[in-house]
C-alpha cells in the first residue's frame, strides 16, 4: 500500500525543481536590488558627505565613480569566474566581498577612505551581479519564461536604483550618511546565509584547473578609470590640457592592451567569437550608449531637487517613488507588450519616449514644482528606461552556448556600467562648464543640470538609432 499513499519520484522532482526556480529568482533579484541600490543610494546622501568628510566638489563624483568604474572593469571577470568556479560559490563570494566594503565604508573617517571603500564595493558587485543573471540564464532556457524572469530580474534592479532614493534620504535624515553603507551589512550577512543553505550550483559549472584572466580585468578597469578621469580632468582643466589628453590616451592605450591580452589569453574574460554573435554584439552597443544617460540621471536630479529645490534628503526620496514606479511597471509589460509588438519595434518605441523625457526634463527651472518640472517627465523617461534595459539584457543574452552564459552576462552588465561612468564624467564636465558660463546663483546651477538632461537626450537617440543594426526576431524577441 506504500506505493499508493508515497508521492512520485517526478512530482516530488517537479516540486524541488519549482522550488529551486523560484529561490534562483529570489537569490538573483535581491543580489541585483543591493548591486543598483549602492549606485544610487549614495547620490541623496552626497551633500552631507560632502559636509561629513570635507569633500571637494571636484572629489564628490568620485564617490560615486570609484564604485562605477570598478563595478565595470570586473564585471568581465566576474562572469568569467562565474561560469568556471558555479554561480553559487561566486555569488556567496560577491557578496561577502560587498558587505565587508560596505562597513568599511560607513566607518570611513576621510575622503579617501571611504573612495576605497566604494571601489572595493565595486569589485565585489563586479562578482556578484554577473552571477545574478547567469542564475536566471541557466535556470529558465530562451524563450518567454527566460523574457519574464528577465523582466522581473530588471524591475527590481532598476526599481533599486530609484529606491535608493528614498531609502537614502530616510537613513540620511534620520541616522547619518554612514547608514546608507551600513544597511548593508545586515542584509548582505543575511542574504549570504540563506544562499549557502538553499540555492543551487549551477549545471554551467565547469571542472578542471582554469586561471581567471587578471590581466584583462586590471587593463580593463585601468581604461575605464583614465577614461573617466580624464574626461573629468577636462572641467578644469580643459580638452587640450595635458592631465586631460595624457589620461585619455593612457585609457586609450590600456583599452588597447586589453584587446591583445584577450586575443593570446588561454582562458580570456571576453572570448572574442562571442561578438560574432550579432545580437550580442550590437546589443551590448546600444547598452554602453544608453548607459551614459540612464546612471547619470538620478545623480543629476538628486543634486537638483536638494541643491536648487531645497528640497530635504526624504523629500527627494519620495520624490522619486514615481520614477519607481514606472521602471518597474514597464519592465514587468515589456514581455506582453511584446506579445504585439516587435521586439526591435519595442525597443524604438521605448527609446523615443525616453529621449522625449529627457528633453522635456531639460525645460527645469530654478521656481520648478514637483508636478510640473519633475513628475512628468520623470515618468516618462522611467517608463522608457525599464523597457528598454530590460529588451537590451534578452537581445544582448539570446543565441550563446551555456558556457559562455556568465561572461556574456558580465559583458552586458559591463557595457550598461561602463556607459555610466564615462557618461556621468562627460555630463558632470557639461554641466560644470555651463554652470560657469552662466554665472552664479541657482539659475546657474540649474541651467548646468538641464543642460546633462539635454546632452542624456542626445545620448539615447544616438542608442536609438542604433537598434536598426539589431537582427530581426519575432514577436518574442527571446526566440531568436
Amino acid at each position: 500500500m506504500s506505493h499508493m499513499i508515497s508521492e512520485p519520484d517526478s512530482a516530488r522532482g517537479e516540486r524541488r525543481d519549482g522550488t529551486t526556480t523560484w529561490i534562483a529568482v529570489f537569490a538573483a533579484c535581491v543580489g541585483q536590488f543591493v548591486v543598483v541600490l549602492d549606485i544610487s543610494v549614495i547620490n541623496v546622501a552626497l551633500p552631507s558627505i560632502r559636509e561629513g568628510l570635507d569633500v571637494g566638489a571636484g572629489s564628490l563624483q568620485w564617490v560615486v565613480n570609484a564604485y562605477v568604474i570598478a563595478f565595470a572593469g570586473f564585471l568581465l571577470l566576474g562572469g568569467r569566474a562565474s561560469d568556471l568556479f558555479g554561480r553559487k560559490a561566486v555569488f556567496v563570494f560577491g557578496l561577502g566581498v560587498f558587505t565587508m566594503a560596505s562597513l568599511l565604508g560607513g566607518l570611513a573617517t576621510s575622503p579617501w577612505m571611504l573612495i576605497v571603500a566604494r571601489a572595493l564595493q565595486g569589485l565585489g558587485a563586479a562578482v556578484l551581479s554577473p552571477a545574478t543573471l547567469t542564475i536566471l540564464t541557466t535556470t529558465f532556457p530562451e524563450g518567454t519564461g527566460r523574457v519574464r524572469a528577465i523582466a522581473m530580474w530588471t524591475a527590481v534592479g532598476t526599481g533599486g536604483g530609484a529606491a535608493g532614493g528614498v531609502i537614502g534620504g530616510v537613513l540620511t535624515d534620520y541616522l547619518s550618511w554612514r547608514w546608507v553603507l551600513l544597511i548593508n551589512v545586515p542584509l548582505g550577512l543575511i542574504v549570504i546565509a540563506a544562499s549557502a543553505v538553499w540555492l543551487a550550483e549551477g549545471r554551467t559549472r565547469q571542472t578542471g584547473r582554469h586561471q581567471l584572466d587578471l590581466p584583462g580585468a586590471v587593463l580593463a578597469t585601468l581604461g575605464a578609470g583614465c577614461l573617466a578621469y580624464g574626461i573629468s580632468r577636462t572641467e578644469s582643466h580643459g580638452w587640450g590640457s595635458a592631465p586631460a589628453l595624457g589620461f585619455l590616451l593612457l585609457g586609450v592605450v590600456a583599452l588597447g592592451a586589453f584587446i591583445a591580452v584577450e586575443r593570446r589569453a588561454a582562458e580570456p574574460l571576453i572570448p572574442l567569437g562571442v561578438f560574432r554573435v550579432r545580437s550580442v554584439s550590437v546589443a551590448n552597443i546600444i547598452t554602453m550608449v544608453s548607459g551614459m544617460a540612464f546612471y547619470a540621471m538620478w545623480f543629476f536630479l538628486s543634486l537638483y531637487m536638494q541643491n536648487v529645490l531645497k528640497y530635504s534628503a526624504v523629500e527627494t526620496g519620495l520624490a522619486l517613488l514615481p520614477h519607481t514606479l514606472a521602471v518597474v511597471l514597464s519592465a514587468q509589460l515589456a514581455p506582453r507588450m511584446t506579445r504585439w509588438i516587435g521586439g526591435r519595434a519595442l525597443l524604438t518605441l521605448a527609446g523615443v519616449l525616453t529621449a522625449a523625457g529627457f528633453f522635456w526634463q531639460a525645460a527645469m527651472k530654478a521656481d520648478g514644482t514637483f508636478l510640473i518640472t519633475l513628475l512628468g517627465p520623470g515618468v516618462a523617461f522611467s517608463f522608457g528606461a525599464g523597457v528598454m534595459m530590460t529588451l537590451q539584457s534578452v537581445f544582448a543574452t539570446t543565441g550563446v552556448p551555456p558556457q559562455q552564459e556568465g561572461v556574456v552576462a558580465g559583458l552586458v552588465n559591463t557595457s550598461r556600467t561602463m556607459g555610466g561612468a564615462l557618461g556621468l564624467s562627460v555630463l558632470s564636465s557639461l554641466a560644470a562648464s555651463r554652470t560657469d558660463r552662466a554665472g552664479t546663483g541657482l539659475e546657474a546651477l540649474t541651467s548646468g543640470y538641464a543642460s546633462a538632461f539635454f546632452g542624456s537626450g542626445v545620448v539615447i537617440v544616438l542608442s536609438t538609432a542604433l537598434i536598426a543594426l539589431l537582427p530581426r526576431s519575432p514577436r518574442n524577441p527571446a526566440t531568436p
